[in-house]
């Protein structure tokens, strides 16, 4: 890891807390050079540290005169600045939109320096909206595990009643209308034992998310028949991650299976694996996570139901139960990851984001 030149004023313990930070810093030069940029702005900008360094600022943020000016006066005056929802083309040619705050950095005997910091706009919507899929699916888990405890034991009584009234009955007529009785309230046990969701702790051991993986595409091939593309895009240096691979088969499965029914009887569908480093899941930022994704070319989910499908109940299918999805996000919860999904005519993306540095028992 390349470390910052002994030229640039910043200490070992403020390097520290910049590696960890989830905004994006730079350190720049007197004549606007790289000297130094942490994790998340490598990530950002799409460019290692190694090559970033030494680079000058105008190579990093393209054909934006005016940050330039207020820069240099920032050089020249010392005094900071900053600048909200500001859209920048930066290398690769992608635009962003960030906070950017730019600091003036001073030591004896050493030319001024400049600490940007950069802070990801669309990057920081999507951690609220996570935290909004967290706090959501844990408020409707417990609701409808409430639900379900108080439909149970009437449920139970109610079977009860049939059959000891079904023992009195001569009429086989009316023996076939407590058969009905009985066997609606089995169904009916069978939706709240559903409801109340996966209760078994999970099973956890040291596991390769392709094996994982590979046994839902042996499950679902068959059922999906010749008519549906299945493609399988894996990452080959993912490392391995402690969790219950049962339960990741079922929440994978789960969304495996609703993705090959939206698509209906046409279609091409996509398992996609990659690394993602220096990455926040809601408000927990993790060096390494997994990132799984399942990519369908059906006709997408209506806007309005995006960000409610993963509540219980929720479904576009006449035949659909709208459990399916609500026992994925709950399972992927258990270890500590989410399910988010992304939809629009032609594409849809259920995406699995699981962290990677449970190895060592931080779960």
């Amino acid at each position: 890891m390349n470390s910052i030149p002994s030229s640039t004023p910043i200490d070992l313990m403020q390097r520290r807390i910049m590696e960890n930070m989830s905004a994006s810093i730079m350190v720049l030069d007197a004549e606007f050079s790289v000297r130094y940029i942490n994790p998340a702005c490598e990530m950002l900008f799409g460019i290692s540290r190694k090559k970033a360094c030494g680079k000058k600022w105008e190579q990093l943020v393209i054909d934006n005169e005016a940050l330039t000016e207020r820069m240099q006066g920032v050089i020249t005056q010392g005094h900071p600045f900053t600048e909200r929802e500001l859209k920048l083309e930066v290398y690769g040619h992608r635009f962003l939109t960030v906070d950017c705050s730019v600091t003036p950095l001073y030591e004896p005997a050493t030319e001024p320096s400049l600490l940007v910091e950069l802070q990801y706009m669309e990057r920081q919507l999507q951690i609220n909206r996570e935290e909004n899929l967290i706090a959501q699916s844990h408020v409707a888990r417990e609701l409808v595990r409430g639900l379900a405890h108080e439909v149970k034991n009437p449920l139970g009584g109610l079977r009860g009643a049939a059959q000891l009234l079904e023992r009195e009955l001569d009429s086989e007529e009316l023996q076939e209308y407590t058969q009905i009785i009985i066997a609606e309230a089995d169904r009916l046990q069978s939706l709240v034992d559903r409801m109340l969701g996966p209760t078994a702790l999970p099973h956890k051991e040291r596991i390769n998310i392709h094996q994982v993986l590979e046994r839902v595409y042996a499950l679902i091939k068959v059922e999906a028949g010749s008519d549906i593309e299945i493609v399988r895009n894996y990452d080959p240096s993912m490392p391995e991650l402690i969790a219950d691979p049962d339960q990741l088969i079922q929440a994978v499965l789960n969304l495996v299976r609703n993705a090959i029914q939206a698509m209906g009887t046409d279609g091409r569908l996509e398992l996609r694996t990659r690394s993602k480093r220096q990455f926040t899941i809601g408000q927990q930022r993790y060096k390494l996570v997994a990132m799984i994704e399942i990519i369908d070319n059906g006709p997408g989910i209506p806007a309005d139901k995006v960000d409610r499908i993963f509540l219980p109940m929720i479904t576009g299918k006449a035949e659909g139960s709208g459990l399916g999805l609500s026992i994925a996000q709950s399972l992927i919860n258990r270890h500590n990851g989410l399910i988010e999904c992304s939809s629009k005519p032609g594409k849809t993306i259920f995406r699995i984001l699981l962290p990677l540095e449970n190895l060592n028992g931080n779960e």
